[in-house]
């Protein structure tokens, strides 16, 4: 695949990657990031109050805008996908984006691997370009590799810098809108595992990460995961390992606790959208530890802590 560029300026990478992004009420982070992707760009606005949209349409008017009426969390990031033409899908967040030769990079695993359905990235976060933390977990991945995978075999992705293959993304729902955000990514890549798909976590492939001062505060990020982790423990895994993920949690502290609390509104949803997970998927989950990871910590805001995107 060649450099093209389109009528805008905007080079493209790769024409087989669209970069769909999320987000809401982080007008100036768009502005900045979004001229950044190396690719077609499909905005999904969830419901912003602050002018996102337009100012998106009239300062960059070759990226695809979406309004939503309201605000839907990582479920417009498969809205987005389904919007795409594309064979793969790249996703970013307001305040990411894909280094040089990244998309191509990552196209070329999924090209040369029919079988791999996600490509985690390298996340350096920060001005300092700081190794995220669980890019090095993903990278000690005890999970069994497949001879000829071009990384770590995995069960876990960072959404803001994980390319999908469109079609296996889509048959397994994409992310819901019971799980919503954050903490999406654990119930697609169950889902994908469970029927057949690799996840890969390639080194090489590298996203930067600039975190927004307008996020949640520590204990509020803790209480949302939280609640993902619990509800896709309800729509995926046996009744011990449900039990063990709220015992858990409602051991971990106040935040936690909130977020067990805040999971039983949906918990009805989530039981009517019950399938738990073949036993090899129960067994590779298990491979990686005995207990829910901890809830990575949100950087230090810099300013009032803001409801954060999607």
């Amino acid at each position: 695949m060649h450099q093209q560029q389109q009528g805008t300026g905007r080079v493209v990478e790769d024409d087989r990657v669209t970069v769909v992004v999320a987000s809401r009420d982080r007008r100036e982070e768009l502005l900045g990031s979004l001229a950044r992707h190396r690719a077609p760009v499909l905005l999904l606005d969830n419901d912003s109050r602050d002018g996102t949209a337009d100012a998106v349409r009239a300062a960059l008017p070759d990226v695809g805008v979406t309004r939503l009426d309201r605000n839907v969390g990582a479920y417009a990031r498969t809205l987005g996908v389904r919007a795409a033409r594309t064979p793969y899908v790249a996703f970013a967040d307001d305040d990411s984006w894909w280094a040089h030769g990244a998309l191509r990079r990552a196209a070329d695993v999924l090209d040369a691997h029919p079988d791999v359905a996600v490509v985690a990235a390298r996340i350096h976060v920060g001005p300092r370009e700081r190794l995220d933390p669980f890019c090095a977990e993903l990278a000690r991945s005890p999970l069994p590799r497949r001879p000829g995978l071009p990384g770590p075999a995995v069960l876990g992705f960072v959404a803001c810098a994980a390319m999908v293959r469109a079609d296996a993304f889509a048959s397994v729902g994409g992310f819901d809108d019971v799980v919503r955000f954050p903490g999406e990514e654990e119930r697609v890549a169950l889902d994908l595992a469970a029927d057949g798909w690799q996840l890969v976590y390639v080194d090489d492939v590298l996203v930067h990460h600039h975190p927004s001062p307008a996020r949640h505060s520590p204990d509020a990020r803790v209480s949302a995961v939280t609640r993902s982790r619990v509800l896709t423990a309800v729509l995926r895994l046996p009744v011990r390992d449900v039990l063990r993920t709220v015992a858990a949690a409602w051991g971990a502290g106040p935040a936690s606790r909130a977020g067990v609390r805040a999971a039983l509104h949906d918990v009805p949803r989530a039981l009517r959208a019950r399938r738990v997970v073949p036993r090899h998927v129960q067994e590779l989950r298990a491979l990686l530890r005995d207990d829910p990871a901890p809830a990575r910590p949100a950087p230090a805001p810099t300013s009032a802590p803001r409801q954060e995107t999607p």
